[in-house]
């Protein structure tokens, strides 16, 4: 029976890359984590040896660092399109572009005491703190013609005290679940999200940084104010709060962990436990994933 070689492709994966600014002296900082992958015409490479259409991953490497001092970096979407044109465009073996970009937040330390703080500030001008919210993502497309983002976050932990409640669910023989009518909800967010944006010839980009700082905005006013009955509901208020308001957003995909928090039996004690005291349980979880997306807009993300 013959073989076929199936998809394929090979890249320099998590380039991490830290490009400082020093046009004052209150500096700026861009973290990120950026993983290349290209396909094409990369047959023989695979089933002769020769490597006479192969571009080094060494050589996608140094690409990032260079552009970083080339370009610059506004935004990972900007910098994630930048690169994927560029080994499309310039490379004749390779078809296809795949560029996924995690980016790390820091916020300047405040010191009031800091001789390097701009005058009238009381942030010093080089010193920053990881910001531990969540992780800035981005995956772009680009297969010589359309360009496709995919932006996102992960790691926003959540939660709400009050206002929601999981009641009238299907009870069976192996039901053992107790009905709650004022629970703790909490979640970690996954969010992803894609742009009408396609990369077409005097199409206006998005305003990435922007959009991204409204969406989370969304994402996490839609949490605080649905008085939710599921996890699943709030996914939906979530994902239709984004789409509501922002016209350049197809596609809201979202995975939420129910992080769950029980209440403690503590009547050995003798204590009443009036919704106050909670052992919160990493392990086993509820997941809840799914998509919101405009009608007509087949959707395009995958689920993880």
């Amino acid at each position: 029976m013959a073989h076929v070689l199936g998809q394929n492709q090979y890249g320099k994966a998590e380039n991490r890359i830290v490009r400082v600014y020093r046009d004052s002296t209150r500096h700026e900082i861009k973290d990120l984590n950026v993983s290349v992958a290209l396909s094409g015409d990369f047959d023989d490479v695979h089933l002769t040896g020769s490597n006479a259409n192969c571009l080094p991953t060494d050589t996608t490497k140094n690409t990032v660092y260079a552009f970083a001092k080339k370009y610059g970096i506004d935004s990972a979407e900007d910098f994630g399109i930048t690169l994927a044109r560029h080994f499309v465009d310039s490379t004749e073996p390779v078809r296809r572009a795949r560029i996924r970009i995690e980016e790390y937040a820091w916020d300047r330390i405040r010191t009031p005491d800091s001789t390097s703080r701009p005058t009238g500030s009381e942030e010093a001008g080089h010193s920053f703190v990881r910001n531990g919210q969540e992780v800035r993502t981005t995956e772009v497309r680009y297969d010589g013609e359309y360009v496709q983002v995919v932006s996102g976050l992960k790691d926003l932990v959540v939660m709400n005290s009050t206002d929601s409640e999981f009641w009238g669910y299907i009870k069976d023989g192996y039901t053992t679940l107790q009905e709650a009518y004022d629970r703790i909800l909490a979640t970690q967010v996954t969010a992803r999200w894609t742009y009408s944006y396609r990369g077409a010839e005097g199409e206006s980009q998005p305003d990435w940084n922007r959009c991204y700082t409204q969406v989370k905005r969304h994402l996490l006013e839609a949490f605080a104010e649905t008085y939710s009955y599921s996890l699943q509901q709030t996914l939906h208020a979530m994902g239709t709060r984004v789409l509501d308001n922002r016209a350049e957003v197809d596609e809201v995909r979202l995975e939420l962990p129910n992080k769950h928090h029980f209440l403690v039996d503590l009547s050995p004690f003798g204590l009443k436990n009036e919704n106050e005291v909670y052992y919160a349980a990493d392990r086993m979880y509820g997941l809840i994933e799914g998509t919101v997306h405009r009608e007509g807009v087949v959707p395009v993300i995958p689920a993880v």
